[in-house]
């Protein structure tokens, strides 16, 4: 694979990965104790850090990638163990 296509597929599990990180430690203003904001949504979160949520989004992107290219090199799961439309089988018909 060349360089330019892994870092791709990186950048696209990045920024899947904002979706899975960004729920996670979420505390609002109830939960933490602060006082409401007239307007402010019940759901919003109290303090919001990017850095800490592009660090652990960085962290768990990185994981996945690795994973991604360990399977690519060594063809654990093939597109044919995945193949649950056996085009064969539509032919016969």
């Amino acid at each position: 694979m060349r360089w330019t296509s892994a870092l791709a597929i990186y950048v696209l599990f990045w920024a899947f990965s904002v979706f899975l990180v960004l729920p996670f430690g979420v505390r609002t203003t109830r939960e933490a104790g602060g006082d409401h904001v007239p307007g402010q949504s019940e759901s919003a979160p109290h303090e919001f850090s990017a850095g800490r949520v592009a660090w652990r989004v960085t962290i768990v992107a990185t994981a996945l990638f690795v994973l991604f290219q360990l399977n690519y090199h060594y063809g654990w799961v093939t597109p044919q163990m995945v193949d649950f439309f056996d085009t064969r089988d539509m032919v016969r018909r």
